[in-house]
């Protein structure tokens, strides 16, 4: 990869930070996808790649290029970026949210790492591609989505229902939340490849009581079912569960912590990790946190209904463990209502992708081991994986030993290293030429 690319992917990435594509869950007021397609579209066709928008709604753009391989015949691979982000609160950041200001070896902004950093990389290397002559082993599509955080509904799950002729031939694909490192010593690092997400499903509980004056003496009150419905959720830890690719991932990092895997006590092990400890320990188990409430009109009437909502996350193969187990924890009389379902990932770590992942991060890197691990969230991946396509997590990153990355996604002042950067676009080169 040529240094000139290298260093356009830290303007690629400031420029995308300065649009503000934030994502509020209601398409009155997200903005800036529309602008933010048009701004990739730019970046491809300016250097011959032809481009695919399609809106899923007014201003909610999804663009889609397929570069074409020497071998067409092959499985291609999809290589997919969201454009949108989480708000932002300016008052609460120590730089404005939408600078892309470099500061301390950083590129600041929300976005940085999730994952307007990926998307650069990605026009990066494309870039130099087609400024070089490269042309890559297979075809390798780009599919730059809206609306990741919300859902889905208007990004990679439209492209999926809608356009899935766009991803034909895909076989698999990298996107967000993996390749990232882990420092161990001045000699290891792991770099955390993702072969499993947890499944999503946000629920509704409702809670039904006979209304009244508030000055009544009240033994049915929908704001108290709620409210200890909620309380309940909110203490209750479920049964830990150690799936496979947990399993491999805790025997791997104590292997090279050089300290005993006890599999009857992982979170013995997880409690080593330092800065990635919350990341991976969300993945013992299926977890529910009450996130919103919503009850009554008036400061002295008793509602008959009151609401939370819950967001829930299950292991693999857990989905309906969970829901008898919730129920246990809420009681009969709550209503559960469905307002986002989609389904846990989970595939091997293995085959020729995982092995061309292996050696572009060495290549860059002689102290790298890459191990698989699974995500607390949801990416698009639970998309495109219901097209056959086989989902890893892989936007590399080598990161500061003291950096607490999990905790800058949707958090404030979130920021990606700028060496971090050039060398994700570097490895990214490596993999696509070598994949």
């Amino acid at each position: 990869m040529t240094d000139t690319a290298v260093d356009e992917v830290v303007s690629l990435c400031q420029d995308l930070l300065r649009i503000d594509t934030s994502n509020t869950g209601d398409p009155r007021t997200t903005v800036g996808e529309r602008v933010a397609a048009e701004y990739v579209a730019e970046k491809l066709t300016e250097v011959g790649v032809e481009v695919v928008i399609h809106e899923s709604a007014p201003k909610r753009a999804n663009l889609v290029a397929r570069i074409p391989g020497a071998d067409r015949s092959r499985g291609a691979l999809l290589v997919h970026g969201h454009l949108d982000v989480v708000p932002a609160d300016a008052s609460e950041w120590s730089v404005p949210p939408f600078s892309g200001e470099e500061k301390d070896g950083y590129l600041w902004g929300r976005g940085a790492i999730d994952m307007k950093d990926f998307d650069a990389m990605m026009l990066a290397v494309v870039r130099d591609w087609q400024r070089t002559g490269v042309v890559p082993p297979r075809d390798i599509v780009l599919a730059f989505t809206a609306d990741e955080e919300a859902g889905m509904t208007y990004g990679s799950q439209f492209l999926v229902r809608e356009h899935a002729d766009l991803l034909s031939g895909c076989t698999e694909a990298i996107g967000e939340v993996g390749g990232f490192s882990y420092t161990v010593n001045d000699d290891l690092r792991l770099y955390l490849v993702e072969t499993a997400e947890k499944g999503i499903n946000w629920l509704r509980l409702h809670a039904k009581g006979r209304p009244g004056h508030g000055s009544f003496v009240h033994d049915d009150n929908a704001v108290t079912a709620v409210a200890e419905a909620v309380a309940a959720v909110g203490r209750h830890r479920f049964p830990m569960v150690v799936t496979p690719t947990v399993r491999t991932f805790l025997e791997q990092v104590s292997d090279a912590l050089g300290i005993e895997f006890d599999p009857d006590e992982p979170e013995l092990t997880i409690a080593k990790l330092g800065p990635i400890a919350n990341l991976i320990g969300a993945t013992l188990r299926n977890t529910a946190n009450p996130t919103r409430l919503e009850a009554g009109y008036k400061d002295n009437v008793i509602p008959g209904k009151a609401s939370a909502t819950i967001d829930c996350r299950t292991l693999p193969g857990q989905a309906e463990i969970f829901l008898e187990q919730l129920r246990g924890v809420i009681g009969p009389d709550i209503e559960i209502e469905h307002l986002q379902q989609q389904a846990a990932l989970e595939t091997g770590f293995d085959g020729a992708l995982v092995e061309a992942m292996s050696d572009a991060l060495r290549a860059e890197d002689p102290g790298a081991r890459a191990v698989p691990y699974m995500l607390s969230g949801g990416t698009d991946a639970k998309a495109f994986t219901t097209l056959g396509i086989r989902c890893f997590g892989f936007a590399p990153l080598k990161l500061p030993p003291d950096l607490a990355f999990s905790s800058l996604f949707h958090g404030i002042d979130e920021r990606v290293p700028v060496e971090g950067l050039r060398f994700g676009a570097r490895v990214l080169d490596r993999l696509l030429r070598n994949s």
